[in-house]
């Protein structure tokens, strides 16, 4: 009897484990990453030494399950979004990682621009082609296109870039058909699909999808840079900086850890991200003496007086600097003892 008692006890014990491990919740959960020097994984071909470090800040994030919502509701830091926060309409946790990978591409070659083009060395741009980033439910690409899809040509019209293709379709009204040519993995295949409206833009019409080009930087120096399967765009600041002091002879890190986050675009003008918590904590775990932050132009409820707060709340001497720019950044870091 006691050994029956003790199997049944066993076998709930494991269900219940394999419950709280295994099942999905609705949610996704965050916390912080971390904060790592990126001069291992940028390199300026004959570029300049550093005495310190530009730092990549994370955060972590996953699919709750019931064990990862319980902390989320107890430990400080730890958030939980749902699944309509995080992925688009109809997009699956595969369509997401791609997404944020490409997002990461595109992210490294506009700072990539943003240093070359300050450091007054030469770029040009590669087209590589043009994928599909996300399809939109309910539109006519959905279940015929998918995330990783190379567009060829539409209507028999070579696509080369992802604005060439939006111009074209924008020039076409409700129930004109289109003939996309596509290749996924080594098959070229053609669809047929007629326009649509999309739901929350009545007046523009399209087959639902998004787009990014591939492009390949060439620059003189050559740079190369490993972004380990991160993913998303924030670290484009950061990337920026490293790669410009890798060019120029001045150090501009001189002895310190700078680590920071925020988008950036070909203008340098640096955007606001999420997380910014969770990544002034990951930077000061990782010993960072500087943070830069999204300034968003003085905004109330900017990342930069979020992350004030919570350098305050964790007691860190790491000083949080507002950027609004890559110049900004740059200024800072020149009148650095």
């Amino acid at each position: 009897m006691k050994k029956k008692m003790y199997v049944k006890t066993f076998m709930a014990g494991v269900i219940l484990a394999l419950v709280v491990t295994f099942v999905k919740l609705p949610y996704y959960v965050t916390m912080p990453g971390s904060a790592e020097a990126l001069a291992p994984l940028v390199e300026v071909k004959g570029g300049y030494d550093e005495k310190g470090d530009f730092m990549l800040t994370t955060v972590r994030m996953g699919r709750a399950n019931l064990f990862s919502y319980g902390l989320a509701h107890i430990r400080d830091y730890y958030e939980l979004h749902p699944i309509e926060e995080i992925r688009q309409e109809g997009e699956t946790d595969e369509e997401y990682t791609y997404r944020q990978l490409q997002m990461m591409e595109n992210s490294k070659e506009t700072a990539i621009a943003v240093a070359y083009k300050k450091a007054n060395k030469p770029f040009s741009y590669k087209n590589k082609g043009v994928y599909v980033l996300s399809v939109l439910k309910d539109m006519p690409a959905f279940g015929k296109l998918k995330s990783g899809d190379q567009i060829i040509a539409v209507n028999g019209k070579k696509i080369e870039s992802a604005e060439q293709f939006i111009r074209y379709v924008s020039e076409k009204k409700k129930g004109d058909q289109v003939h996309i040519t596509y290749k996924r993995e080594k098959d070229k295949k053609t669809v047929t699909l007629s326009l649509a409206p999309f739901p929350k833009e009545p007046n523009r019409v399209g087959i639902g999808i998004s787009l990014i080009t591939d492009r390949e930087m060439v620059t003189d120096p050559p740079v190369k840079i490993n972004s380990e399967k991160i993913g998303g765009p924030s670290a484009g600041l950061m990337f920026s900086l490293e790669i410009y002091n890798q060019l120029v002879p001045e150090d501009l890190t001189k002895g310190y850890k700078i680590a920071g986050t925020g988008t950036i675009n070909l203008n340098g003008e640096v955007g606001p991200i999420g997380g910014i918590s969770q990544k002034v904590i990951a930077a000061h775990k990782a010993g960072a003496h500087i943070f830069f932050a999204p300034n968003e132009r003085g905004a109330k409820h900017s990342n930069y007086k979020e992350a004030l707060k919570t350098a305050k709340e964790i007691g860190t001497d790491m000083k949080i600097v507002p950027v609004d720019t890559f110049d900004d950044a740059l200024r800072y870091l020149r009148q650095l003892p």
